[in-house]
């Protein structure tokens, strides 16, 4: 059965897959560049401010989760992230895409979805991307939804399922995941959080550890 991601770790995924298609020169990406990729204004639903922390937490998540990989890169003291979208999923580039415009969009009709994924991928026609939704929506393990036509509108939409069911909301004609369903969820986050806290605490020791090392060193050339 497929994990569960949070909707910080889907736009992360998400952007991860949209800037290695569209800016490959500059991917993988620096925590940095991932940070501002999650937080920028344009061609994202709902536009969100991540914390770089947050970020680097869920990265770490992701990678537990076997969908993201630390690049280090010869020479370089920066991390960099990669996903592994295609080797965890066993999907196609195709279908990726279409997932992708859905992580970082939102609910999207066939005609949104083919007109809004042109940078990463060029779909010849509605029927090619209606086709890889069908195919998405009737795997062993749904990747995505069909959801119920809103009133006032012609065309059905279509959700990723990455973070678990969807409804759609009476109010706003927007789309929210359907919140975990034990009490069990709170108590994950709030150890969560306290394991981001303590890795970050550990990394800032190790860096110092490092700086003292260092002038331990300079002191014997």
């Amino acid at each position: 059965m497929r994990e569960e991601l949070d909707h910080r770790e889907v736009r992360i995924l998400g952007c991860l897959i949209e800037k290695e298609l569209t800016t490959p020169d500059y991917y993988p990406l620096t925590l940095n560049s991932l940070t501002a990729a999650c937080n920028q204004k344009s061609n994202r639903n709902p536009v969100v401010i991540f914390p770089e922390s947050d970020v680097e937490c869920s990265l770490e998540a992701l990678r537990d989760k076997g969908w993201v990989v630390v690049v280090d890169g010869a020479g370089s003291r920066t991390r960099k992230y990669r996903h592994s979208f295609l080797e965890k999923s066993g999907l196609e580039k195709r279908e990726m895409v279409v997932l992708a415009v859905l992580m970082l969009r939102g609910a999207q009709t066939v005609g949104e979805i083919r007109g809004r994924s042109g940078r990463m991928h060029r779909f010849e026609s509605l029927d090619e991307v209606g086709d890889i939704l069908d195919a998405l929506a009737a795997a062993g393990e749904p990747w995505v939804v069909r959801l119920p036509r809103l009133p006032g509108r012609k065309e059905n939409r279509y959700m990723h399922l990455l973070a678990g069911e969807v409804e759609v909301a009476e109010e706003g004609h927007d789309t929210f995941h359907v919140a975990a369903r034990d009490d069990g969820v709170a108590l994950l986050a709030e150890r969560l959080d306290r394991t981001c806290g303590e890795l970050k605490e550990l990394r800032d020791e190790l860096a110092a550890l490092k700086e003292e090392f260092a002038r331990f060193r300079a002191q014997f050339e």
